[in-house]
């Protein structure tokens, strides 16, 4: 008896594009929920050292931020010290540009030590002895 292979039998393979989409689509929603489920179910009860910094930050987040009106004082009490320096910068460089305290030994030794080893007490001489 001579063997026959079974005849081939076609499989025919129809799909629906809309429902592929909207399964794909659903998918991704679950997949998405079930990741931001974990993520808070870690966070709320697996307090370890290694997810402090990470609730912090989602605290930080999460929270409105409120600027403290110390702050804008500082900000202010900071430029107005940046402003002071830089004038007492400005006056001790005209002081040395001046050619009037070339001829002034107290105006002479005191722009030298501040050039040397500046400090408080320099430029406040610096700025008494020379005009």
């Amino acid at each position: 008896m001579p063997h026959h292979p079974p005849a081939r039998r076609s499989l025919r393979i129809s799909f629906n594009a809309l429902a592929l989409s909207g399964s794909i689509a659903l998918g991704l929603w679950l997949g998405f929920l079930a990741i931001v489920l974990s993520c808070w179910l870690a966070l709320r009860f697996l307090p370890s050292p290694h997810m402090a910094p990470i609730a912090q930050a989602v605290q930080q987040l999460t929270q409105p931020t409120m600027t403290t009106p110390e702050q804008p004082n500082r900000l202010f009490e900071q430029y107005q010290e940046n402003l002071r320096k830089n004038e007492e910068l400005q006056t001790l460089d005209n002081a040395r540009s001046n050619p009037r305290n070339l001829a002034n030994p107290k105006c002479q030794f005191w722009l030298q030590q501040d050039q040397n080893a500046p400090s408080e007490k320099s430029r406040a001489n610096v700025l008494q002895f020379c005009n």
